[in-house]
């Protein structure tokens, strides 16, 4: 088997569910003809470098799959027959493949993608309890210091940006060579 990858430029005009019966598609075409989609990589709508077919626009897709040639034959001519696809390319990446290298690293990826989600929903959790559990300042003893905290703090960081500025200028004095020997 060989690995491939297929970019399409979709019709940036078509509806989500256009677009997903387009991407539905190929990915049935791989499952059919005994191929192994690796990556679905939707890169969203962008500027083309020129007009194709009146558009300045496209809807990028990017397919990563291991596969033989009659598999690529029949993914290139759905996309001469659709009217939705604006451009495609199919780029060889590997002669060679080790399926089970493949499905391992296809895992790694999902496992990966997952955690992150994970990671950004707990995030997301913890930043609206943080802004639920703010308490109110009702009080004028809370209110009294929350402004002067405010203001040291703001002092302290006036104070760390010049002094570096002011350290950074005594060195650059220094170490700056003459250009020329008679001016000194």
């Amino acid at each position: 088997m060989r690995r491939y990858e297929t970019f399409v430029i979709v019709d940036p005009d078509l509806s989500q569910d256009q677009r997903e019966q387009v991407i539905q598609r190929v990915e049935e075409l791989i499952t059919q003809m005994d191929g192994l989609l690796v990556f679905t990589d939707d890169w969203g709508e962008r500027k083309l470098a020129y007009d194709i077919k009146k558009r300045s626009r496209g809807y990028y897709v990017r397919f990563d799959y291991c596969g033989l040639s009659p598999l690529v034959n029949e993914i290139e001519r759905f996309f001469r027959i659709d009217d939705r696809a604006l451009k495609y390319m199919t780029v060889l990446l590997d002669k060679a493949v080790d399926l089970d290298k493949v499905k391992e690293e296809k895992a790694e990826a999902e496992s990966k993608a997952a955690i992150e989600a994970a990671s950004k929903e707990a995030s997301q959790t913890e930043e609206a309890a943080s802004v639920a559990d703010t308490p109110a300042t009702d009080t004028p003893d809370a209110a009294a210091d929350t402004p002067a905290e405010d203001t040291e703090a703001a002092e302290e960081k006036e104070q760390a940006a010049v002094a570096p500025a002011s350290e950074e200028s005594d060195s650059a004095t220094e170490t700056t060579p003459l250009k020329n020997p008679e001016e000194a």
